[in-house]
């Protein structure tokens, strides 16, 4: 059997990290024990999902002491023992009637394993964008589904991606808004902690398109978690050749790095936070000119969030259309919130 351990900060600090090592030392070898992120169930945690040839028994609110008869009732393949700690069927409809793009991924991979994310057509996103599309074909597609900027505006996301696109410069810079201040608000957290490599392959789409040759996350340091995975998933991608230079051979190159926010909350602001990133005092500047024409170090520059990004991979395999049939007239795709 595979058991997985729902470890976000959620999870850890209702102590799923100590559930993890008690399942490790009672569980035969015969079984596969891993991690995950966070379903979304945070009011669950810790959660221990177990996959039987397929069928998924979801066990919630476990604490320590239960671990003994969970690893007792998986050796011995009978999970009738532990039905006291099942889901039960009001909070399993809180998933049911999700559909789920941005947070596809979270909840069910292991986010510190690359190699679960390729098997889930990881990376398949940004090689078909290399190989079979343009720049602006990219533009295009990300005009038709409509997707806007989930931080909060709601501007159109292939208007800035093309507004830097256009702008006169070689020297380009894409940047991924990750400081995320508002009070109860945890959806880019889930994401980063849940599926980091679905952000870096959203972000590498974006940067193609307007022609950068480096991205930064911005993150708030408040997310020691996140910035963990993520600096693993881009030593991970780096190694693999997802970035660097001549990615698959395209004459794409493109780097990756994150910069750990002060934890000001005006620096959710582009403009704040591209001051931020270059060492200055986090203040917004007069607009114009917008970041597109003279951005991070004066230099066209593109910023969206984490949950925008995550959802660029799903809308270039599916396509545009597909997105913009779901949501609303005025607002399509889906959108994560935090409650």
């Amino acid at each position: 059997m595979k058991i997985v351990v729902g470890e976000g900060s959620c999870g850890i600090a209702a102590g799923a990290a100590k559930v993890y090592d008690k399942l490790a030392s009672a569980l035969d070898k015969s079984n596969e024990l891993t991690i995950t992120g966070c379903i979304g169930m945070c009011f669950l945690e810790p959660i221990v999902d177990i996959y039987d040839n397929g069928t998924l028994t979801r066990l919630v609110k476990v604490s320590e002491n239960d671990c003994e008869r969970i690893a007792k009732a998986v050796n011995s393949d009978d999970l009738s023992t532990v039905e006291d700690l099942k889901i039960s069927e009001d909070d399993e409809l809180f998933l049911k009637k999700q559909t789920r793009i941005a947070l596809r991924h979270c909840g069910i991979i292991n986010p510190e394993k690359i190699s679960d994310y390729e098997n889930t057509d990881g990376y398949k996103a940004v090689r078909k964008v290399l190989s079979e599309m343009t720049p602006e074909q990219v533009i295009e597609e990300i005009k038709i589904s409509g997707l806007a900027g989930r931080g909060g505006a709601g501007f159109p996301t292939w208007f800035k991606w093309n507004a830097a696109r256009s702008s006169d410069g070689t020297e380009k810079y894409l940047i991924c808004n990750a400081d995320e201040g508002d009070p109860g608000a945890f959806m880019d957290r889930a994401v980063i902690e849940g599926d980091p490599h679905n952000l870096i392959e959203g972000m590498l789409i974006g940067a193609y398109a307007i022609g950068a040759k480096e991205a930064i996350v911005y993150v708030r340091a408040e997310y020691p978690l996140a910035i963990k995975r993520l600096e693993k998933a881009i030593k991970q991608a780096t190694e693999k050749g997802y970035l660097g230079n001549n990615i698959f051979g395209s004459g794409f190159s493109c780097k990756m790095r994150i910069k750990a926010g002060a934890g000001a909350f005006v620096c959710g602001e582009e403009t704040a936070l591209i001051e931020s990133l270059e060492g200055s005092r986090g203040m917004p500047r007069l607009k114009p000119p917008f970041p597109a024409q003279a951005g991070y170090w004066h230099k066209p520059s593109n910023i969206n969030n984490v949950e925008t990004f995550a959802n660029v991979s799903w809308i270039i395999l599916n396509g545009g259309a597909a997105f913009a049939s779901m949501g609303t007239a005025d607002s399509k795709g889906t959108k994560v919130f935090a409650l």
